[in-house]
C-alpha cells in the first residue's frame, strides 16, 4: 500500500528490545523518507550593460563638459543599488566597449596600449566585479592585436561562440574557436528559505558575422565569423551536457522582423531550447519599451522574446538592464517559472534631471587616462569661417556633412592622380551621424565659427571608419540615393492634417548624401526601399533630376564614390555595395583625412553647397520634423521653417514648407 506523507509520519509500529532488564519501545515511521525535499525556489537578478563605447566617465568629450545622461560612472551607482536590493545577482556586459569616443581612440591610436598595461575600460569595470562579458562588433575596429592586448586586463571571462580561427591549412573546417565560446560559472546563492544552493550558470556570446565585411582589413585571413543561430544550436546542448543549470545568452544583436536576420537574430535565438535569458544590445534601443509592440513573439511590456526573458539597456551606460528570474528546482533540475525585465535609466529625460550621482570609484579609476584624453581633444587643427551644426541635417543639405565630403573628395582626387582612375568623376558620400533620433535630444553637432580642435573633428565623424572608393555606374548612383531616400515618410500634398517628414525607424547614418551630383527628392512618392534596405516598391522613384555638371546622369556613366569601409562592404544593405567594386582600399581613417584636410587648408568654409533639395510640393501641406530646441535661433534664418513647440521628449517640433524651393 502506498502511504501519503502524513501516513508515513503517523503510522507507527512497535519494536521491543530488552535493555538493562527494561522493555523499551521505539517508535519508527513506516517507509520513512529521511531525505529532505530537493525542491527549492531561487530568485536571481541578472544585470547588463551594453554598447558602453568607452564611456566610462559621465563626460561629453565633443562638448568638453560633464553630462548627467550617460557613462558607466553613473550606471555603477545603479549597479550597486540593484545589488543591495536582492540576495543573488550577476553582472554582464554585452560588448561594443573598446571603441566609440575619444578615450577609446586615444588608447588605441594616440598613446597605444602596451603589453602589461590595463585598458582604462577595465580599470573601471574590474571595480564592479563583472561575472562575464561578450565581444561586440566594434571590438574589432582597432584590430585583433589591440583586442587581445585589451582583454588581458579584464578580471572576468569573455565569451564568443561564432568567431573561428581562419587556418585552412591546419584545419580546413575552420572549426577552432578564436575565443572561449562559453563559460559555465559555479555560483553559490541563497534560496528563498535562506539555504545555500549551488547553481551552474552557462554564459554564451555572439557577434554579428558582418564583422568580416565591416572590419575586413583587420580580420581577413585571420578569422571567420559564422551564423549566430547555428553556433547556438551547436554549443547550447553541449553546455547542458556539461552541467549548466541555466544558460544566459549575450548576443550582440537586436531584433529583426525579417526572419533569420544574421545581424539581429534574437527572434531565432530565443527559439533554441535551453536558453533561459537573453541580454542583448547592438541596436542602441531600450527593451522592454516602445517600438517592439507589434513584433510577433515579443512581449514588449513584460520583456519576453518567444517566452524567454530578455532585456536591452540602451547605450553608453544610459540604462542598466535588469532581469529578475524566479527559478524552481524540481528533482534536481532548475526551471525558470517567472521573470520580470526592465531597463533602469540614469537620467530623467522628460524632466531633464539626474537620477543618480556618478560613482567616485569609477571616476578615480580612469582619471589619469581621462585627463590625457581631454588635453588631447582640446588641441587645435585649424579654423572655420562659419558655424557647423547638424540640427537640419535630415531636411536640407548640411555643413556637418559637407566638411566630411569635401575632405574625402580632396583625399581621393590626390590618390587617383597618375593612375588609370584619374579622370573618372569623383563623388563623395557622407551621412549625418549626429542627428538626434534614438541617441536623444543632445546628440547633435554644434561647433561655433572659429578654432577647430580634434574634439570637433571627432564630433563630426564619430566612427573609426577607413576610406574606401568604389567604382559604380549611373544606375547604381540612382539606387544608392533611392536607398538613402527611405529617410522620409511619404507625404500626401492634399492632406489637411499634420504629417511627419522623417521616418524615425530609419538610421540617420544610412542617409547618405552624394556630393558631386545634384538631385531632388520627391517625398510624395513611396520609398523604394524600407528602413532595413529591403526592396519594397520596385517601380518607385523618388530621386529626380539627377545630374552631373548640369547634364543628366546616364545609366552607363562611370563614377568613383568615396565612402567608408562599412558602406563599401555592404553595411546598411545598399544595393550594389558588397565589397566587390572597391578600387581604392585605403587603411586611412576618415577622421584623420578630415584632420589632414583642415591642417592643409588652415581655414575652411563648410557652408553646404545645396546639391540636393526636395521637389517642391504643389500644395502647402502641414509637414513637420523634430530636432533640438537649440535649432530655434538657426531656424530664424530659414524662411521655410518655423518653430512649433517643444515636446515632452525634449525635442522641438518645427514645420517645414515644402512648397517653397530651398535656397
Amino acid at each position: 500500500m502506498k502511504l501519503s506523507t502524513r501516513q508515513k509520519i503517523t503510522s507507527l509500529v512497535l519494536s521491543a528490545s530488552l535493555v538493562l532488564g527494561t522493555l523499551s519501545f521505539t517508535l519508527s515511521p513506516v517507509n520513512a523518507d529521511t531525505s529532505t525535499s530537493s525542491d527549492s525556489v531561487l530568485k536571481l537578478r541578472l544585470m547588463e550593460t551594453t554598447d558602453l563605447h568607452t564611456n566610462m566617465v559621465n563626460y561629453d568629450y565633443y562638448q568638453d563638459k560633464l553630462t548627467d545622461e550617460y557613462g558607466l560612472a553613473k550606471t555603477a551607482t545603479l549597479i550597486k543599488q540593484s545589488r543591495e536590493e536582492v540576495k543573488n545577482s550577476m553582472l554582464f556586459d554585452n560588448g561594443d566597449l573598446l571603441q566609440g569616443n575619444p578615450l577609446g581612440d586615444y588608447v588605441a591610436k594616440v598613446q597605444p596600449l602596451k603589453d602589461g598595461e590595463t585598458h582604462p575600460v577595465y580599470k573601471a569595470m574590474n571595480e564592479l566585479q563583472y561575472d562575464a562579458a561578450n565581444i561586440g562588433n566594434h571590438e574589432f575596429n582597432f584590430g585583433l592585436e589591440h583586442l587581445d592586448r585589451s582583454l588581458k586586463g579584464a578580471k572576468f571571462p569573455y565569451v564568443n561562440s561564432n568567431v573561428y580561427v581562419d587556418d585552412k591549412d591546419k584545419d580546413p573546417s575552420n572549426d577552432k574557436n578564436r575565443f572561449d565560446p562559453y563559460v559555465i560559472l559555479d555560483r553559490t546563492f541563497k534560496d528563498e528559505t535562506g539555504k545555500d544552493v549551488k547553481l551552474k550558470v552557462g554564459v554564451i556570446g555572439f557577434v554579428p558575422p558582418q564583422i568580416m565585411n565591416w572590419d575586413e582589413a583587420h580580420l581577413s585571413g585571420k578569422v571567420i565569423a559564422k551564423d549566430m543561430v547555428a553556433s547556438a544550436k551547436k554549443f547550447v546542448p553541449e553546455m547542458k551536457q556539461k552541467g549548466a543549470d541555466i544558460i544566459v545568452a549575450i548576443p550582440h544583436a537586436g531584433i529583426s522582423t525579417a526572419g533569420n536576420d544574421s545581424e539581429n537574430a534574437n527572434l531565432e535565438l530565443s527559439k533554441i531550447d535551453g536558453i533561459d535569458a537573453i541580454l542583448f544590445g547592438h541596436s542602441h534601443a531600450v527593451f522592454p519599451g516602445k517600438g517592439f509592440e507589434n513584433i510577433k513573439g515579443v512581449d514588449a511590456k513584460k520583456g519576453l522574446i518567444n517566452g524567454v526573458p530578455a532585456v536591452m539597456p540602451g547605450f553608453w551606460g544610459d540604462n542598466l538592464g535588469v532581469i529578475d528570474l524566479e527559478l524552481k528546482q524540481v528533482n534536481g533540475k532548475w526551471d525558470v517559472v517567472d521573470s520580470t525585465s526592465k531597463a533602469v535609466p540614469v537620467f530623467d529625460k522628460e524632466n531633464k534631471k539626474a537620477l543618480v550621482d556618478a560613482d567616485k570609484t569609477i571616476v578615480d579609476a580612469v582619471k589619469e587616462d581621462h585627463d590625457k584624453t581631454v588635453k588631447w581633444v582640446r588641441s587645435a587643427v585649424g579654423k572655420t569661417t562659419a558655424p557647423i551644426h547638424s540640427y537640419f541635417a535630415l531636411v536640407q543639405d548640411d555643413p556637418s556633412v559637407q566638411i566630411v565630403t569635401n575632405a574625402q573628395k580632396w583625399y581621393t582626387e590626390k590618390a587617383v592622380k597618375g593612375t588609370e582612375l584619374e579622370g573618372i568623376p569623383v563623388l563623395s558620400a557622407g551621412a549625418p551621424f549626429k542627428a538626434g533620433g534614438r541617441q536623444g535630444v543632445n546628440y547633435y553637432t554644434n561647433i561655433p565659427a572659429g578654432t577647430l580642435a580634434i574634439k570637433n573633428v571627432a564630433d563630426l565623424y564619430v566612427y573609426p571608419n577607413t576610406v574606401k572608393v568604389v567604382k559604380i555606374n549611373g544606375t547604381q548612383v540612382q539606387e544608392w540615393l533611392e536607398r538613402s531616400a527611405g529617410q522620409f515618410n511619404q507625404i500626401d500634398p492634399k492632406k489637411k492634417g499634420e504629417q511627419a517628414l522623417i521616418n524615425e525607424q530609419f538610421r540617420t547614418y544610412n542617409f547618405d548624401i552624394l556630393d558631386g551630383v545634384t538631385y531632388q527628392i520627391d517625398v510624395t512618392q513611396p520609398s523604394k526601399y524600407d528602413a532595413d534596405g529591403k526592396l519594397i516598391n520596385k517601380n518607385a522613384k523618388r530621386i529626380k533630376n539627377l545630374s552631373y555638371k548640369g547634364k543628366p546622369v546616364k545609366a552607363t556613366d562611370k563614377f568613383l564614390v568615396v565612402t567608408n569601409n562599412y558602406r563599401a562592404t555592404g553595411g546598411g544593405s545598399f544595393p550594389g555595395l558588397d565589397g566587390s567594386n572597391i578600387v581604392i582600399d585605403s587603411q586611412e581613417e576618415t577622421r584623420q583625412v578630415v584632420i589632414n584636410y583642415i591642417l592643409e587648408k588652415k581655414t575652411i568654409n563648410p557652408t553646404a553647397d545645396k546639391n540636393w533639395s526636395f521637389v517642391p510640393l504643389k500644395n502647402k501641406a502641414n509637414v513637420t520634423f523634430v530636432t533640438s530646441p537649440n535649432a530655434k535661433e538657426f531656424a530664424k534664418k530659414q524662411p521655410h521653417m518655423k518653430y512649433q513647440s517643444t515636446l515632452d521628449t525634449g525635442f522641438a517640433k518645427f514645420s517645414i514648407d515644402l512648397s517653397k524651393k530651398t535656397k
